[in-house]
């Protein structure tokens, strides 16, 4: 099986890193593995993702308030005051 040596690692990536695999109850190595593999190989995840945060902002632009129009939480500060 191919080495890969990295060099120049942040001090809080390689922490954080760390304290991931602690977490996972792995190695190192083996939580650097998992993580370069789902970042090369899980791309239809990433693009299902990419796509609900997509739908998600295009549901918040029609839903702003329209000028003129009262929201739904005026209406109901409105009718808690009476």
């Amino acid at each position: 099986m191919p080495i890969l040596h990295v060099r120049n690692v942040p001090k809080l990536t390689y922490q954080r890193l760390q304290q991931q695999a602690s977490g996972r109850q792995t190695s190192l190595s083996a939580e650097v593995v998992r993580l370069l593999d789902y970042a090369l190989y899980d791309v239809d995840s990433q693009r299902a993702r990419r796509d609900i945060l997509d739908a998600i902002r295009r549901r918040r632009q029609a839903a702003r308030p329209v000028k003129g129009r009262l929201d739904s939480v005026a209406l109901l500060g409105r009718d808690r005051s009476r």
